[in-house]
């Protein structure tokens, strides 16, 4: 009988959990409709060479997603959006580290 165990995709290859550099704040990030962002309610700009990562790490188009998220962000020195990393809801459970 072949086992699925070590199959990706399978609970035994879960990723591990993601290191974000100290400054990416934890928040609440909306993603509207033509690349509309809210953070924590307020409007706010991506940055040209904005990344966002979805809970598998891959990098995803700010077009190809919609809704609410539990996010790490870091800005830029203008203060537009630099990263995300949209947080997996054992990430988001993680305690902000004291500073």
């Amino acid at each position: 009988m072949l086992s699925l165990a070590g199959a990706p995709g399978s609970a035994a290859h879960a990723a591990p959990s993601r290191a974000f550099p100290e400054d990416a704040r934890k928040t609440t990030m909306t993603f509207a409709s033509a690349g509309t962002v809210l953070v924590d309610d307020e409007p706010a700009s991506l940055s040209p060479g904005a990344q966002i990562r979805n809970t598998y790490n891959r990098i995803v188009l700010p077009s190809h997603i919609r809704g609410e998220y539990k996010v790490r962000v870091k800005f830029d020195k203008h203060g537009q959006i630099h990263r995300v990393w949209i947080l997996t809801p054992e990430e988001a459970a993680i305690p902000d580290p004291k500073r």
